[in-house]
């Protein structure tokens, strides 16, 4: 067991001996396969995610797109503190917050992933789009390359963490940044 796989067992393990029960994962069938799966980002204890901000690198014409790069959730408790949880990689800018109205919470995902391009120059994962509790469907400022997937499943108290499968760079290769990610539901 190579130490991604304890750091993601430990974190599977631990809302069990703590009584919060089995977190539910969900995900999506068409993300990129490049890289390997991050770290498991946690809202802190007793807050879930409301909104979330993208780190995206704009087309580069001739030279090698990335596109999504990285994804922030916005997290909040009951009394309204403000957290943020980070999983990236280091070309682009962020976007704009983007954030479920009044109470709602994120609850659900799609991913815009590209296709391998064979000797063309490959991006994966391009934009994502997140349903909130109250319906609303917040659209990130990615971009426009590939087809929408199918939609995640739902987590009806709302997502609290995320972990992402990210490229490191490659050099002179063909990077491809931010490939899929995976979100964990609330389990209170």
């Amino acid at each position: 067991m190579n130490l991604q796989q304890c750091v993601l067992t430990v974190s599977l393990l631990v809302p069990l001996m703590t009584g919060l029960g089995s977190p539910t994962i969900i995900k999506v069938h068409n993300g990129g396969y490049w890289g390997g799966w991050d770290d498991v980002r946690f809202c802190p204890l007793g807050s879930y995610a409301y909104g979330f901000s993208l780190k995206v690198e704009g087309k580069q014409g001739g030279g090698d797109d990335t596109a999504l790069n990285g994804i922030q959730l916005h997290c909040r408790d009951k009394d309204r503190h403000i957290a943020s949880v980070t999983s990236e990689m280091r070309w682009g800018d962020w976007t704009d917050y983007q954030l479920c109205p009044g109470d709602a919470r994120l609850k659900s995902f799609q991913l815009r992933v590209e296709r391998p391009q064979g000797n063309g120059d490959d991006t994966a994962a391009n934009n994502i789009r997140f349903r909130c509790t109250d319906g609303t469907v917040l659209e990130g400022h990615g971009l426009d390359w590939g087809d929408w997937g199918s939609w995640s499943g739902e987590c009806p108290r709302g997502i609290c963490s995320m972990m992402a499968r990210l490229e490191r760079p490659v050099g002179d290769g063909d990077d491809t940044a931010l490939n899929d990610v995976q979100m964990f539901c609330c389990a209170t």
